[in-house]
């Protein structure tokens, strides 16, 4: 493909026979265009960064089974089944608490068919203590950070029930297809214990429900049944995701609001706890 810039939409449209079905949607790191493929909807995803090109091939890896069928892949660049099914998980989340619940365990069942996969994992996944690393490298961060940094260094020590994780388990990150049931899209591509999967549950689908300190104790309670979880494991790995978390934000100079609040929510539960 010397001389052609892979970046370029049309390059795809022309070599796939595709026809855009919709505008262009542009994020950090990848572009995103609903295209028709012999009159099938389908979305075509082009990664800009490696992180998404390490997920385009896990989800080449996953091969439709709980994740949106891979039409073609080359290059990182991703023609992928275009889910589309009226229901929506972040819908479900705020309509109330038992909507919110259901949300929570379909969330669940999603996640656990992705672990249930047990070929040898493509290449170039992540292990968690290289993800964690920007939080096992600070100091002096604040007595919240140091406390996720220590619990982050117990588990990555010791790591249970290993598997190969998508790494941004979340409402927007499932999505309804129809007689397909419900898929996942966009993971990060990591290996290591498969609780880590489940602490994006507790900060999603907003801000504002992710801190409601009643509803954090009863989504413990759903995931630690539904995924069979050991429950004080569960909320380090959320103590220590929210400070990685608030490294990244404090690192991009912002303020790890929802990162802190988790937190003080997860060490609440643990202290209850013992």
């Amino acid at each position: 493909m010397a001389g052609i810039d892979p970046a370029d939409p049309a390059l795809w449209l022309a070599r796939w026979n595709l026809e855009a079905d919709g505008a262009p949607l542009k994020t950090r790191s990848s572009l995103l265009l609903p295209v028709r493929r012999f009159g099938m909807p389908a979305m075509l995803k082009i990664a800009h960064e490696q992180e998404e090109r390490r997920g385009s091939r896990l989800m080449a890896w996953w091969n439709g089974d709980g994740a949106a069928r891979v039409l073609a892949e080359e290059e990182g660049v991703l023609l992928l089944e275009r889910a589309g099914g009226s229901r929506s998980l972040a819908a479900m989340a705020r309509a109330g608490d038992d909507s919110d619940e259901e949300a929570t365990r379909i969330l669940c069942v999603a996640t656990r068919r992705l672990h249930d996969h047990r070929a040898p994992p493509p290449s170039g996944l992540v292990p968690l203590g290289t993800w964690f690393e920007p939080l096992l490298r600070v100091s002096d961060r604040g007595d919240l950070i140091a406390e996720a940094r220590t619990v982050a260094c117990d588990l990555l020590a010791g790591q249970r029930d290993p598997a190969v994780l998508h790494g941004d388990i979340h409402h927007e990150n499932v999505l309804d297809a129809g007689p397909r049931g419900w898929i996942v899209i966009d993971p990060k591509g990591l290996l290591g214990e498969r609780t880590f999967d489940y602490v994006n549950l507790l900060r999603n689908p907003d801000d504002e429900i992710a801190m409601r300190p009643d509803r954090f104790t009863r989504q413990i309670d759903v995931i630690v049944e539904m995924a069979s979880l050991d429950r004080t494991r569960l909320l380090q790995w959320t103590l220590a995701f929210a400070g990685l978390s608030a490294i990244w934000m404090l690192n991009d100079g912002a303020t790890p609001k929802l990162d802190l609040a988790i937190a003080e929510l997860t060490n609440a539960a643990l202290s209850a706890s013992r």
